[in-house]
């Protein structure tokens, strides 16, 4: 399978809120207004299969030292294809290039995460201001059963 991997362009943002809305409807992936998706559309990398999107995620930088993973979406029916492995390898890579020194993730999906080599560590232990700019937002909030990881790059 060709799969391309660019940076997000502000005309993707439709397309984008399209593919992730089956994600946000079942709680999995938080809500992003169309606004929050434009203040940060740096921060995503996109997979096109035949120039189609089928997949994104961002690169949130919360630190000079500190990133996360967050948004990670890949279309159902391509899913378990190595597209969402593309797409977080895109973006630690450039976590990388940018002199970030850990990113970390909030999942469902552990085992995904753990075979790039993130490591699970307490939730309790995630910056103060995720939690409250983020998870606040989450239907599921305080009742979570996604799971924190961290990779030291």
């Amino acid at each position: 399978m060709n799969i391309e991997y660019k940076k997000a362009h502000l005309s993707n943002i439709q397309a984008m809120q399209k593919l992730v809305q089956p994600d946000v409807e079942s709680g999995v992936i938080l809500h992003r207004s169309d606004d929050e998706i434009a203040t940060n559309i740096r921060s995503y990398t996109l997979a096109l299969k035949d120039g189609c999107l089928v997949g994104f995620c961002a690169l949130h930088i919360h630190a000079a030292s500190l990133a996360e993973i967050r948004s990670l979406v890949v279309e159902e029916s391509l899913r378990g294809q190595k597209i969402g492995e593309g797409l977080v390898k895109k973006s630690l890579d450039e976590a990388l290039s940018l002199g970030v020194q850990k990113v970390l993730c909030l999942t469902y999906k552990k085992a995904f995460f753990e075979r790039l080599d993130f490591v699970e560590i307490p939730k309790e232990s995630l910056p103060e201001h995720k939690i409250w700019a983020d998870c606040i937002k989450c239907k599921h909030f305080p009742i979570c059963n996604e799971v924190s990881l961290i990779k030291n790059l």
